[in-house]
């Protein structure tokens, strides 16, 4: 039992509380794009079902006797770019091959040249400062909790 953060986790020799707390800063930010890269994922996967959906709608429209709403359905709905030229798996493929492929490199970019490669060294240093030593479910890493998770 070290009772210390894994070497991955602990600050480089000579980088400052400045490094430390902008690259923490970066890391919440990233957080935040991965979590807008769920949502748009989940905007793809809901547009998936609504097209299916609006189809088995226009059918029963259609089979109900509405063929003028049906028609509209299909020539206004049915197929259309939620966004001007794009269907969602465009926009999400746009949004991983630029904004988010830009801000991941740089973000690896940053760890890679300013703590050695090492990741979450901010959040690892909270921890240490609000964790109380010695306590059950309060190790410094998984090698030193009892094995149970």
């Amino acid at each position: 039992m070290t009772d210390r953060p894994a070497p991955e986790h602990r600050r480089p020799e000579g980088v400052s509380d400045a490094t430390v707390e902008a690259l923490g800063k970066l890391s919440a930010a990233l957080d935040h794009v991965e979590d807008a890269r769920g949502h748009l994922y989940a905007f793809h996967r809901l547009m998936g079902s609504s097209e299916t959906t609006l189809e088995e709608a226009t059918a029963l429209i259609r089979e109900a006797g509405h063929d003028d709403i049906a028609d509209a359905l299909d020539t206004a709905v049915l197929g259309r770019n939620p966004l001007p030229g794009m269907w969602s798996f465009q926009m999400v493929e746009a949004f991983d091959d630029g904004y988010y492929a830009e801000a991941k490199a740089i973000e690896r970019r940053a760890i890679d040249e300013l703590v050695d490669g090492r990741r979450h060294v901010f959040e690892a240093e909270m921890k240490e400062l609000r964790r109380t030593r010695g306590r059950e479910g309060h190790e410094a890493t998984p090698a030193d909790a009892d094995g149970t998770l």
